[in-house]
């Protein structure tokens, strides 16, 4: 058995670095921080979660939950540190940031395997093999040397982290505790607003000053993750039927649904920190105080993390990547992770688990493997690898990824479809085994 080389130390490397050590390769983790930080990071542990710290819902009936059950399946270490620091958030998967990024760091050092090198990479080894998950973030060395590589202009999109504040700050005689629909108990606070309470911060996110944008870099937005102000000057009543919408949410003193409700998920185990939902801005830190100020029970609120706007970096996977990760010009370089064009933390996770295994496939002398597409993990794969290049968006677990269900009656589809992936990935694990 080869060595694997890892260049990233996010949701994506941490996993492939796990994945490839388990498989039996030795593994050389590379990072960047501390000794070199992004404009999004806050600490040197690896798989720090740099925007929210949901990990998206967790029921049996949705996407995401699909992808969750599939990568616990799959031995996920980074599944195994979310479950381990979850924090309560409804029916989703919401995690305590420093717990978690504390026990991936933790495993990956101690894994007898692995060896941790922190130090900036910026170019591409020429040996093999090499697996890339830089994430969003890719340092300017590296990046430029991705490019010279693709042949291909790279894409950039900007990516908004929410604010974060001090529970005891919040005026908690104005909010009141409920999730949606009553779904996972009472873990979300509400911040209900009137008809008037609405349009005046509608107006001020419409007026605020934002963070001008570097003069080289366009703003694209990727459109599941779109910045509050922007939202709000898409309409009236945009951010009513978005983050804002109050269906299913009545407040329990009238009995009534609010004109509109801003929720607020706790962001640590102790439940001392809460993130805006929905809330991503670029709006400079003076004007997130005073315009989130606004809203009901975050008057005298005190932000312990203001919201930030940063570039991401993409390829353009369609042609460029199989199905395997591997690059299909050069088979032992492996991309992982949101620049391969996946949406979320664990997506990146999907993909990196996949470049892990088959980078210590290849290291091994086996041929790599490719997940059924009838799975949200093989799904993934096979559109960032097999999308329109022309039209081609980062993109979120969904099951559109998935093969049709011809015959199957709607209301019996989503479940057909799960089945059919956990069945699939069942089969997937013996053969691999």
């Amino acid at each position: 058995m080869g060595t694997v080389m890892v260049i990233g130390g996010g949701l994506a490397g941490a996993e492939a670095a796990w994945q490839a050590a388990e498989s039996g390769a030795a593994v050389t983790l590379h990072e960047m921080r501390p000794a070199k930080s992004t404009p999004a990071h806050h600490t040197g542990f690896l798989a720090e979660l740099v925007c929210s710290n949901s990990l998206g819902a967790d029921g049996r009936e949705n996407a995401p939950g699909l992808l969750k059950q599939e990568l616990r399946a799959l031995g996920s270490l980074i599944m195994r540190a979310a479950d381990a620091s979850r924090v309560p958030a409804g029916n989703a998967l919401a995690v305590d940031r420093e717990v978690f990024a504390r026990a991936v760091t933790e495993a990956l050092e101690a894994h007898p395997r692995i060896t941790v090198v922190r130090d900036e990479v910026t170019g591409l080894p020429e040996a093999g093999p090499v697996v890339v998950a830089t994430g969003p973030l890719t340092s300017d060395a590296l990046a430029a040397a991705i490019a010279a590589f693709t042949g291909d202009e790279a894409l950039f999109f900007y990516d908004a982290a929410a604010p974060i504040v001090a529970a005891d700050s919040i005026d908690h005689t104005r909010v009141y505790r409920a999730s949606r629909y009553g779904k996972g108990g009472e873990d979300y606070l509400n911040c209900p607003l009137t008809a008037e309470e609405y349009r005046a911060l509608r107006e001020a996110l419409v007026g605020a000053e934002q963070h001008p944008p570097k003069e080289f870099e366009k703003t694209v937005f990727f459109e599941g993750c779109l910045p509050v102000e922007e939202l709000a000057r898409r309409g009236e009543d945009t951010l009513r039927y978005g983050p804002l919408k109050p269906i299913g949410l009545p407040d329990p003193r009238t009995g009534r649904l609010p004109h509109a409700v801003v929720q607020l998920r706790q962001d640590n185990r102790e439940g001392t920190l809460y993130n805006l939902v929905g809330f991503q801005t670029s709006l400079r830190f003076s004007e997130q105080r005073r315009v989130f100020g606004l809203i009901p029970g975050l008057e005298k609120a005190e932000f312990v993390r203001y919201g930030v706007m940063h570039r991401n970096t993409y390829l353009r996977s369609p042609g460029l990547l199989a199905p395997t990760m591997a690059t299909r010009r050069r088979g032992n370089l492996f991309f992982g992770g949101q620049i391969t064009g996946v949406e979320g933390y664990l997506e990146s996770t999907a993909t990196g688990l996949v470049a892990g295994r088959n980078a210590a496939r290849l290291a091994a002398g086996l041929p790599p493997l490719v997940l059924p597409p009838e799975t949200m993990v093989g799904a993934l794969c096979r559109y960032v690898c097999e999308a329109d290049p022309g039209h081609f968006q980062p993109m979120n677990a969904n099951f559109g990824l998935l093969p049709p269900a011809p015959g199957i009656q709607k209301k019996m589809k989503k479940q057909f479809l799960i089945l059919r992936a956990l069945e699939g990935l069942s089969k997937f694990l013996n053969i691999a085994n």
